[in-house]
């Protein structure tokens, strides 16, 4: 599991950042039509395969399907809705957002890639309904969690990332730091760098 996990709104980010370095890229479309939803996974999807990077489409898990994407992203409610047996059936790996132990250990049993755990610090993203997890869950989660790889999600800073390693977490997931950077390119690269150590 790639230890930097950025996560971005539109494929001209996934094409502006992945070209820094970017191994683990996740594409959260939000309130698009279909039509665009689908176009965007399409063109992310190759333009990953050319520089190597993983990409992995959230929540659109039948376009996933349907344009043989190979990774996958779904909060609780959609693995409601998700067909996880065909998603396993054509090789597609997916992870999953636990917020809770109740959540952790439904996911826990769908057998997934990895993980996601969050907030773990206060976030400007959008509003949620868990405060702060904080280190000490990171810690416990990923005794539950075992073998299945941990992603620290909400609040995320390369300040924060020693502690965040030494709690547990396997990856961590980024988003407003790099979004609201003055310079998103320089920042995924300090991202990196600071991952790599």
């Amino acid at each position: 599991m790639e230890r930097f996990y950025l996560i971005t709104g539109h494929v001209a980010q996934v094409e502006l950042l992945v070209p820094q370095g970017v191994k683990l890229v996740q594409l959260r479309i939000k309130d698009q039509p279909k039509a665009e939803v689908t176009r965007q996974i399409a063109r992310a999807r190759d333009f990953c395969a050319v520089h190597g990077a993983q990409l992995v489409v959230n929540d659109y898990w039948q376009v996933a399907l349907d344009l043989r994407c190979s990774f996958v992203h779904l909060g609780q409610e959609d693995m409601e809705t998700a067909d996880l047996a065909a998603l396993r059936r054509a090789g597609i790996r997916y992870g999953l957002s636990t917020h809770d132990e109740t959540e952790l250990d439904r996911a826990l049993s769908h057998d997934p890639t990895y993980v996601a755990l969050g907030p773990v610090f206060p976030t400007l993203l959008k509003k949620m309904k868990w405060g702060p997890q904080g280190l000490d869950r990171i810690t416990q989660w990923k005794a539950m969690a075992g073998t299945t790889p941990l992603v620290a999600i909400g609040g995320m800073t390369p300040e924060r990332l020693p502690g965040v390693f030494s709690a547990g977490a396997d990856s961590v997931a980024v988003v407003t730091d790099i979004r609201t950077a003055n310079d998103p390119e320089a920042r995924t690269r300090e991202w990196i760098r600071t991952c790599a150590i």
